[in-house]
């Protein structure tokens, strides 16, 4: 009964078996004093780099829709669901800005990114993304964790529902908010260390005793030389006043080196390479170039087959599905250079494994006539009608 009531008040139940971040922080069970909120989380540039660098490299690619058919893949441009892919997910939204925003919001938060795709006699009409905070998505209980979702209150079919979350249920903003948090306190005690100057470049020592007037004239004359960001001025100052330069300590090289630590650990908890966070210290031409092929393979990659199989799930009618899926295009993430492409292009066409046009669309250019014919160009018996010329010419 008392569920019941709760669910026409509108008031959403939580479960002590799998509680979530909030209830956590209820019971005083966050990790630890050093966990921070997401607004701070992403102040911090490290996360708002790798949450970036994988939201973005996802809504770069382009989506389009396969079918399989007599054991092939081949595009179904004629779709409804590519004829909306081509267009834009709803009135008001871009396809850059709709995947970017689903891949981020399932970063940050442990419900995921949600779309409601609507539809019109089964046909897509419009993908429409929601907030977090404008949606609940509730699991049975029996273990099979069947979710049943709500939007603004009011409950809307699984099979419409496009859900995209990490994985153990958990954003890994939230599984990493200790590193994040350290990051954070690192950073706030550098931006006081320094503040105003506050970290000394040297200490002026007196060998005589003084009194506090002449002490108050000699912090004025060094102020005037050296205070408020001024620097490279002479200061006269009376009492035999020696002036001794601090150097960098141990301690202060140390907590630089933690801070580059963080910046690794926050690269580990979202599985990007440090390189591309910027953090370059170990980075070399030869290895930058396989912590590229590594973040394409274990960080984006995951990302992008969940995306897919979210989508899939929601675009498609349950008859569908074995036929058609939503795929994003690769190609333009493991394009190489031209003079690589190239070779590799004249390689397979020269073994006849593509022909001329197929090679040329992997150009981006249209077909050519008498493109169509699997030859090798470089032996003349096997040129395209090669063997008709040498038939004509016996």
């Amino acid at each position: 009964m008392f569920a019941t009531v709760k669910s026409w008040l509108g008031m959403e139940g939580k479960s002590l078996a799998a509680p979530d971040a909030q209830l956590m922080e209820l019971f005083g069970a966050a990790p630890s004093g050093l966990a921070v909120g997401t607004a701070q989380a992403l102040s911090v540039p490290a996360v708002q780099s790798a949450i970036r660098l994988i939201a973005e490299a996802t809504a770069c690619l382009d989506l389009k829709v396969m079918r399989r058919l007599n054991g092939a893949d081949v595009e179904a441009n004629e779709h409804p669901v590519a004829k909306r892919l081509a267009e834009q997910p709803n009135d008001w939204s871009d396809w850059f800005g709709f995947l970017r925003d689903m891949v981020a919001a399932a970063q940050v938060s442990d419900k995921g990114a949600l779309a409601l795709a609507n539809k019109v006699d089964g046909r897509l009409v419009e993908l429409v993304r929601y907030e977090p905070a404008n949606f609940t998505v509730d699991y049975s209980g029996d273990g099979r964790l069947e979710p049943s979702y709500r939007i603004n209150n009011v409950p809307v079919p699984a099979d419409d529902v496009v859900h995209l979350r990490a994985p153990f249920s958990r954003c890994p903003l939230s599984l990493a908010a200790d590193a994040i948090g350290t990051a954070k306190v690192m950073e706030s005690h550098a931006g006081r260390l320094f503040k105003d100057g506050a970290r000394p470049s040297g200490v002026l020592s007196l060998k005589e005793r003084t009194t506090p007037e002449a002490l108050k004239r000699i912090r004025e004359a060094w102020q005037l030389a050296h205070g408020g960001g001024k620097s490279g001025g002479t200061a006269i100052v009376e009492g035999g006043a020696e002036y001794s330069q601090l150097t960098l300590a141990s301690t202060d090289a140390q907590f630089l080196e933690l801070r580059t630590f963080q910046i690794v650990e926050i690269a580990r908890a979202f599985r990007v390479p440090p390189s591309m966070l910027y953090e370059l210290d170990r980075a070399t031409w030869s290895n930058s170039e396989q912590m590229g092929k590594e973040f394409l393979t274990y960080s984006l990659e995951p990302w992008l087959r969940a995306f897919e199989g979210a989508l899939r799930r929601a675009l498609f009618a349950p008859e569908e599905r074995a036929e058609y899926r939503v795929v994003f295009d690769r190609d333009d993430l493991t394009r190489a250079s031209l003079t690589e492409r190239a070779t590799a292009i004249s390689s397979l066409i020269a073994s006849r494994v593509l022909n001329p046009n197929e090679g040329r669309d992997w150009l981006d250019l249209p077909p050519r006539a008498g493109g169509e014919e699997y030859a090798n160009p470089n032996t003349g018996s096997s040129q395209p009608g090669g063997g008709s010329h040498a038939e004509d010419a016996a």
